[in-house]
């Protein structure tokens, strides 16, 4: 440990207090406090995730990209961290136009979180930007189908789920 980087009980009491700060409006005094935080801690993923996160919040998407990709090369993240990381930075693509680096890694995502509606959403989004309008439709039709509680929704599920697997299918 040198002199800047922080003991292990300091480093969580500013990531704590940079966090609360976001979460309660301070998001800019937030983000600056993470940078700072992530300039010493350049490979603590935890800190990169926040710090990434903030950049989001305040609409900053391009300077939040660095920060995701170093949370996701790193060790770290609770299984919960890694999925948002995963979302932010695929939906992070998905805004800045880099619609195949966000098809490619949302694809990964929803294969290692099947159970997550919301990276198969951000996926169906991507996709359709890619000109992949069918897989989009399709990806749409199963998350409907099997996560809606609108009763006529749940009434037609099997159609739903057949002609998701074949939307030019007739009768």
């Amino acid at each position: 440990m040198n002199d800047s980087t922080p003991a292990p009980d300091e480093r969580d009491r500013l990531l704590s207090e940079a966090v609360a700060l976001r979460s309660g409006g301070g998001k800019e005094e937030a983000r600056e406090r993470l940078v700072a935080l992530a300039a010493r801690l350049p490979g603590d993923a935890e800190v990169a995730y926040q710090t990434a996160w903030a950049h989001d919040v305040l609409g900053l998407e391009a300077e939040a990209v660095p920060y995701y990709e170093t949370a996701l090369a790193g060790d770290g993240l609770t299984a919960d961290d890694r999925r948002g990381a995963l979302l932010g930075l695929g939906s992070t693509y998905r805004t800045l136009g880099r619609y195949e680096d966000a098809v490619t890694l949302l694809e990964r995502a929803a294969a290692e979180f099947p159970e997550d509606g919301g990276l198969r959403a951000f996926l169906a989004m991507a996709l359709y930007n890619t000109g992949r309008h069918h897989d989009s439709v399709r990806l749409l039709l199963e998350l409907l189908a099997a996560t809606s509680e609108d009763p006529s929704v749940r009434e037609y599920r099997a159609a739903i789920e057949h002609y998701a697997r074949d939307l030019d299918a007739i009768g």
